[in-house]
Order: C-alpha cells, then structure tokens, then sequence
C-alpha cells in the first residue's frame, strides 16, 4: 500500500492498494480553494475510503524536494503524528517535474513514451522532457525556474487583474475575443527542447516589465479585469487587454507546436501534465501534431495531481525491482469520496428538508433540463481533479443560449467564459469537427465544434467556434450516461451542458451537505443527490 502526499500548493493525497486507488485534493474537504500546507484530512479520508489504518502504509511518496527547513520539520511532524517515529524509514521523495510527468505517464497504457511536463516552477525547474521507456524514466531536457514558459502565462495573467497561477483560463476564454496585436517571440522563445526567457525577471517583476512592454495601465488593471467579468468588452482598455490575451495564448501555442513538431521525429506518443497542460487550446494544438490516439493528458494535470504522479512513480519503481512492472492505462476519476444512498436520506432528514425518492432519475433530470431548470446533479465517488465529469455537476440545456446568462449570474461567474459540453461517446465524431480518433473523456482537449452542433448546442461553443467536451462512455458512468441518453431521446441531441458544482471561487461541492448548501446559494431549481430530489423552496 502506497500513499502519496503533496504538501504544499493544492495540497492532496493519493493511496494506491494493488488495483484500488483513491484520491482527494484537501480544498474539497476543508473547504478552501487551492488549499496550501500539509493534506491531513485528505490523508485521513484516503485511508477511511480504503478501510485502512497508517500502519498498513508501506511506503509514502512525498511530492517535491525542495522546502525550507521550518516547512521540512513541519511536514515530519504531522508525518510522525499520523505514522509513528519510524515514519521516515518509509518516506521517498519525488521530484516535482518528475511527479508531474510520472503522473502522465504511468496513466497513459502506454510502454514508450515522451512524458513532458510545463508548469511555472517547481523544485528549481519549470519544465521537463523524459524518455520513457518499459517504466523507466529518463530526463533529456529541462528549464530552469527563470526560463518558465508558465510564469510567462501567469505574468500576463496578473498583468491584466486577474489572479496569477489561478486564473489562467480566464485569459485564454478572453483570448477568443480578439486577435493577436503583438509580436512576443522577443520577451520567450523556444531553444531547442527548452525555453529561453528574454525577460530576464519572473514574477512580479515580469509583470512590471510587461506592463512597460505593452503601455498598459497595471494600477487600474483589477478595475478593467472587474468590468470584463461584468461583460464590458468594448472599451479601449478592454480592446487592449483582449488584445493581450490574445497575443498570449497565440504565442504559448506556437511554442507548444514548435515543441511538438521537435519530438514528433521520436516516434512515439507523448503523455502530458503540469500546469501548462491546462490550456485545453493549446493541448489541441499538440494534439494536430501528434493525433488524437498519440498524445494522453493527465487529468489532475496540475498541481493537485502531484501526489498522484509521486505515488504511481513509487509503486512503478517497485514493480520495475520485481520485474513485475506493466502499463496502466487509466479509464477514469471517480476516485473520491462517496455517500450511500441511506448516509444521504438521513442527512436530508436531519436537515428538515422535503425531498422525494426518484426511481427514473435520468427522466426526471432531462425533463428539468428541457423545461429549462438548472439541476445539480451529486452521485458516486468524486472526481479527481478539476474537472466536474458527472458526478458533481450542475446541468443544463445546452440548445438555450440564455441559461448561459443565468448560470453566470447564479454562480457568479465571469460573463466571458465557456460552458463546456458531456456528450455521449458514439456521437463525438458528429459534433467535434476535428475528431481524428478517441474522443476525450475528462475535459482537457479543445475541438472545433461541428456547424451541426453550434447550430444545435450554442450553449456550449465558445465565440470562436470551439468547445471542451467530455465524452461519456455508458461503461465508465452508465448513471450520467443514461441522463445524457434520455435528454437526447426527448430533444434529439446527445449532450448536455455540464459546469462544476461550485461558486465561482469556491472547491467543487465533496459531501451532500457542501451540495445543498451551493444549491441554495446558487437558486438551482433541482438537486439530484444520490437518487433523492430536492427542488427549489
């Protein structure tokens, strides 16, 4: 039994018992988003989901090396008050590029591959390239912290008011706006399988310089970015940030190409994780280059994954020592916490609320939807990562383009973001226009949507023609798929629209209480928990 800890940003833990794996990220259980410190509760419920003590641990993978001693004493002390004394006879630690990459591609089922990883920084570097071969893993190309192709992202993302290494996205759904205005290759460019930071500076001072580069009012940039997220795109200033954006994220994927068409000459796939790896239009654009069926990206791709890729890198270094080491392909996330339906009726008892048992779930909940309601829909174990696939999800008709208006104003939302689209599996090649193979399953690709499907699903494609769907496969959730299904038999289309159940800023709802509680906050019209109805008061 191998359990993996990151302490540190986006806290979280990983237990892995033979076949059984079970993850959760600590901001899903204490309730505060991208927790930073040590994952006690998320160790703790690793353990009771596995039915196990933490004397039944044999080895914990520790993400990341680097911390300074007051952080290092302090992860052995709650060490050593879970596992004893003798906890570091069976502590490893694991690189974080290392954890990242191992992450993607002990995940992937497949023997060889190139296992890359980008991200801001992360024990001295910001990238890393490996060849990965019969389980091993061998580093052939790296960035430093400096040369950070992340921290460049994150830069223009603070550079234009929102949050830096959290907000990113929110650069890349305004980038669909505009067009690109500036040239970027002199501030980063790729050198070869690394990158080369022209700037010179990271962080804050980035920001500055940037702020210089482009004539950009930093003081007043929160107040541009507040009036954006209200849906105010057409200032001057806020011409000028779109234009930004744009020219961020145009630039990010060329030098992911540029990355891309230097490892094509490899011949083997490439398996992807690390911040960078968030950006689902820059993933398309390696996705061209290697094909649908040749490039696999981690789903907790971020830093929430990282004790998933420190504990599959151990238990993969032991089965290596055995000779007992086979490839894993990873068919799904619902590795969290889960509530039976008799913990949930007492709960909704316990809390005075009137509900009813439904015995068609999936017909209750398209009926809603084409009548227009916002359902929360709460089943089974809880993703891991930061997608909502199913199982914690608020739902919609994705036909009506105005239910984007109101979720936006019920979960307080920025007015420029997508809505993405589950879809079922065997209609994926009718609605994504540049399918080449297996669809994608856990949100972290970008397609250009089909004219069928704009016309059909305006809801869910974004301004510039493309959407982030997941396909849903009847074996891995036949209870959402069967949801999808029966909306499809009442309207003829085979998706729905599916967001995170969470306020904007807050983790995605864990228990049954988390799920009521955003339910009222929110004014959803329907809460569907574990096969019990709660409508709106």
């Amino acid at each position: 039994m191998i359990l993996g800890i990151h302490d540190g940003h986006d806290a979280g833990a990983v237990l892995i018992d033979d076949g059984r794996i079970f993850a959760v990220n600590e901001e899903r259980l204490d309730r505060i988003k991208k927790y930073r410190g040590f994952p006690r509760m998320s160790v703790a419920k690793v353990l009771e989901i596995a039915g196990a003590s933490p004397g039944d641990v044999e080895a914990i993978a520790v993400a990341g090396i680097f911390r300074k001693q007051k952080r290092l004493l302090e992860l052995e002390e709650n060490l050593r008050g879970i596992f004893g004394e003798d906890f570091k006879k069976k502590v490893i630690f694991v690189e974080h590029h290392l954890a990242h990459s191992a992450g993607a591609y002990y995940t992937s089922g497949w023997r060889d591959a190139l296992a890359v990883s980008i991200d801001a920084a992360g024990d001295g570097l910001s990238s890393s390239i490996y060849v990965a071969r019969n389980g091993e893993m061998v580093r052939i190309a790296q960035s430093t912290y400096i040369d950070s192709l992340g921290d460049f992202y994150a830069s223009v993302t603070e550079l234009l008011g929102f949050k830096p290494m959290r907000h990113e996205g929110k650069v890349m759904s305004l980038a669909a706006y505009g067009k690109p205005a500036y040239d970027l290759s002199s501030i980063i460019e790729l050198n070869g399988l690394s990158f080369d930071n022209h700037l010179g500076v990271i962080g804050v001072e980035a920001t500055r310089k940037l702020a210089e580069l482009f004539d950009y009012p930093l003081r007043h940039a929160r107040e541009i970015a507040l009036q954006m997220k209200r849906g105010k795109l057409e200032g001057k200033l806020q011409k000028k940030a779109i234009e930004i954006a744009a020219s961020a994220q145009a630039h990010l994927e060329r030098l992911i190409e540029e990355m891309g068409l230097e490892l094509k000459g490899r011949g083997i796939p490439v398996a992807y994780a690390g911040g960078v790896a968030q950006n689902v239009k820059a993933n398309a654009v390696l996705r061209h280059v290697f094909g649908d069926d040749s490039l696999w990206v981690f789903p907790a791709m971020d830093d929430g994954g990282l004790a998933f890729g420190a504990a599959v890198f151990v238990k993969a270094q032991f089965e290596r020592l055995d000779g007992k080491w086979r490839s894993f392909k990873l068919e799904h996330v619902y590795l969290g916490p889960s509530y039976g339906r008799e913990e949930v009726e007492e709960f909704l008892k316990g809390e005075g609320v009137e509900f009813e048992e439904v015995d068609d779930v999936p017909g209750l909940v398209a009926d809603a939807l084409v009548e227009g309601r916002l359902v929360g829909f709460f089943q089974g174990a809880m993703e891991f990562g930061p997608r909502a696939l199913g199982n914690r999800s608020i739902l919609a008709d994705p036909r009506n383009e105005g239910v984007k208006e109101r979720l936006n104003v019920a979960l307080k939302r920025d007015v420029f973001q997508p809505f993405a689209p589950s879809l079922l599996w065997e209609r994926a090649g009718e609605y994504l226009e540049d399918l080449g193979g297996r669809p994608n399953e856990f949100m972290t690709m970008s397609y250009t949507a089909s004219e069928e499907f704009r016309e059909a699903a305006p809801a869910v494609v974004h301004v510039d023609g493309t959407t982030r769907p997941q396909a849903v496969r009847k074996e891995t959730n036949p209870a959402y798929y069967g949801v999808i299904k029966a909306f499809e038999r009442e309207t003829g289309l085979g998706a729905v629209l599916n967001t995170s159940f969470n306020m904007h800023g807050e983790p995605i709802v864990c228990s049954p209480e988390d799920a009521l509680r955003t339910f009222r906050t929110a004014g959803l019209d329907v809460l569907m928990v574990e096969g019990f109805a709660v409508w709106k008061g």
